[in-house]
């Protein structure tokens, strides 16, 4: 039976009150697998490899030195499903994300973080299947590019997704009629989920490409939206200002609130268009010049 490298961590219930967000927006520098959250003091945090989880494990205790941070190995006996098999259909705005569990027929939803919207037209429905960590509709960051994507006239427009994980921002983009739609990521197993979701959405068109987010030579286009970290976006901003047409947009997230200076200082050129903020994490919308 296989194993999974992971980390137990212990005492979260002693940090401070924003501490486990803080030890959450922490875990994203590192590619893991999925997060479980035993109990509200103790979480698992699993790898793909024990090299990782090692490395991890080193720079996390150094950070938190109040948590407990403990190697261990967990049999497989189908503990990702399991940790997943809860999650529903999300709603914002006129874009659904569904899990192929709970793809609605029609439009059961009440709106969620995107009422502002009230479209006139039918709903769309995107179907991601949760796998090793990539991102769904469940997270505050992806929530938030999805709101900011809708705020633009993306149809008929060139879109680059840097990061694209799961590819749902790149789906949502080709299904909302942006076109040609390209998806990048630095991770092959990220890029073979994306593919994976790209099979479950007909209506989509997206090119994916396996490429750092610091690279360029892709070309240019009318939106880049990178859903990264903080620290990602300031080290590869003159990368993703590389890619953005004159009087194109991009769209940044994965930011926490205490890393918005540092992240619009790199930016400084661009105009902000948009500022929206969910608990501790930023999106913001930038007009290239």
């Amino acid at each position: 039976m296989r194993h999974w490298p992971a980390l137990e961590v212990g005492r979260l219930a002693h940090l401070a009150q924003d501490g486990p967000d803080l030890f959450q927006a922490a875990l994203s520098d590192y590619p893991l697998a999925a997060v479980v959250e035993c109990t509200p003091d103790m979480w698992q945090v699993f790898f793909a490899h024990a090299s990782e989880r090692d490395r991890a494990a080193i720079a996390l205790a150094r950070q938190f030195p109040d948590l407990s941070v403990e190697c261990i190995e967990v049999p497989d006996q189908d503990w990702v499903a399991r940790s997943q098999a809860d999650l529903r259909a999300v709603r914002v705005g006129r874009l659904i994300v569904a899990p192929p569990w709970d793809v609605p027929e029609r439009d059961p939803l009440p709106d969620g973080a995107g009422s502002e919207f009230a479209p006139a037209a039918e709903p769309i429905v995107i179907v991601i299947r949760p796998s090793m960590g990539f991102g769904t509709a469940h997270h505050a960051t992806t929530r938030l590019c999805l709101a900011a994507l809708q705020r633009l006239d993306v149809r008929g427009r060139a879109v680059v997704d840097v990061g694209t994980g799961s590819g749902v921002l790149a789906i949502a983009a080709s299904r909302l009629g942006a076109s040609p739609v390209v998806g990048v990521d630095d991770d092959p197993d990220a890029l073979q989920a994306a593919d994976e979701n790209l099979s479950l959405n007909h209506g989509a068109a997206v090119t994916l490409r396996q490429i750092d987010a610091r690279a360029t030579g892709l070309g240019t286009f009318d939106l880049v939206m990178a859903n990264l970290t903080g620290g990602l976006l300031v080290t590869a901003a003159p990368s993703l200002r590389s890619l953005v047409r004159s009087g194109g947009s991009l769209v940044l997230s994965g930011l926490l609130a205490d890393e918005e200076t540092a992240v619009l200082a790199a930016y400084a050129d661009c105009l902000v268009h948009n500022r929206s903020q969910e608990g501790e994490w930023l999106c913001v919308s930038l007009l290239q010049p």
